[in-house]
């Protein structure tokens, strides 16, 4: 098998594993609502900047990254 069908794989399998995290808790996973994220509200404006969710998401699309590298 090479190793773009392997990756596909794994992805698919990742994805799969997040879909049934996320229905298993009933979506209450607390992405996006997390301490650091910034929240502004007015009358006419929202303004939302997911900072800390970033970060989060950052560093484990990274972590994934280089464990694919390997």
């Amino acid at each position: 098998m090479d190793s773009v069908s392997k990756t596909l794989m794994i992805l698919g399998l990742l994805l799969i594993g997040a879909s049934l995290l996320w229905h298993l808790s009933g979506g209450n996973i607390p992405i996006g609502k997390l301490p650091g994220d910034i929240k502004i509200e007015t009358e006419n404006t929202k303004i939302y900047f997911p900072i800390t969710t970033g970060l989060i998401l950052s560093l484990l699309f990274s972590l994934l990254a280089y464990l694919f590298r390997k």
